[in-house]
């Protein structure tokens, strides 16, 4: 057969046809496929306390995605299987059907263009501080002081919080993370602002400081990415969230990791909105 131009074009316009078929309408949805294969398939990435991998055995042995994982699968009479992805190319290892689901991604407004999200959220995380042991800290108005010193990542949702609640705070604006935590590794700041996850592992890292969610509680909601479009599996997956979440397993998934990573459960703020005081 002679190719032509115009035999390419139609080509490439009925493959672009099928490409913006609904899930449903050009193959099974994920539920189905997750039973044919006999796996369901979990984006991980090395992010103590959501997923840890063994160095030793290469296995991914702990971590609150891991464990959400594994109860998800059973619940679908399947195996789990992790895949290892890295937070920016998670999305697209969905469209390209190389995982299900991926924990601990939030909805924002760019992702939910390209992938699903339960209604129900996965956890909360916080607004904390990782402070001086000696510096008393309950509330945003006990750091507002002259003298306390504060290391937040510059132009931040971090740096716009203590700017608005600690105008009196001495506010020093870093690059990063990093190079905020540096600062209070080294003693130029008594605290580092920032959401409570990578407080977790500077705390394990430095073995110093502790971490508080000051009150008034700035917490927002974490999720799961799914396929596109697929709302039977998505329907299924914010079920299973819900009642992780209401039945305090995620809270206890969430310490038992923390405690994995070397770290007391009873430093680290927790992951239920109503337990965060």
């Amino acid at each position: 057969m002679t190719i032509n131009r115009r035999s390419l074009m139609v080509v490439g316009l009925a493959g672009s046809a099928v490409l913006a078929l609904p899930l449903a309408a050009r193959a099974d949805g994920t539920l189905d496929e997750i039973k044919k294969r006999g796996t369901l398939r979990i984006g991980v990435t090395q992010a103590p306390p959501w997923f840890s991998k063994d160095p030793k055995s290469g296995a991914w042995t702990s971590g609150l995605g891991v464990s959400m994982g594994k109860a998800m699968a059973e619940a679908l009479g399947a195996k789990v299987e992790m895949v290892e992805v890295t937070w920016g190319n998670a999305i697209a290892a969905l469209q390209g059907n190389k995982i299900d689901i991926m924990f601990m991604l939030d909805a924002t407004d760019e992702r939910k263009q390209a992938a699903n999200f339960p209604a129900a959220p996965l956890l909360w995380y916080s607004l904390a501080v990782l402070a001086r042991d000696d510096l008393p800290v309950k509330s945003w108005a006990d750091l507002d002081k002259p003298g306390v010193r504060i290391a937040v990542p510059q132009a931040s949702t971090m740096d716009k919080w203590v700017s608005e609640h600690t105008p009196k705070a001495e506010i020093q604006r870093f690059p990063g993370n990093a190079e905020a935590i540096a600062a209070f590794q080294s003693g130029r700041a008594d605290v580092v602002c920032l959401f409570h996850p990578p407080l977790l592992a500077a705390r394990q890292r430095l073995g110093k400081g502790k971490i508080v969610v000051p009150t008034p509680a700035e917490s927002r909601p974490s999720s799961a990415a799914l396929r596109k479009d697929d709302t039977a599996f998505t329907a299924w997956v914010d079920k299973q969230l819900l009642a992780f979440y209401q039945s305090g397993q995620t809270q206890k998934w969430y310490e038992a990791a923390v405690k994995d990573f070397g770290l007391d459960p009873a430093l680290a703020p927790p992951v239920m909105k109503e337990m965060i005081k």
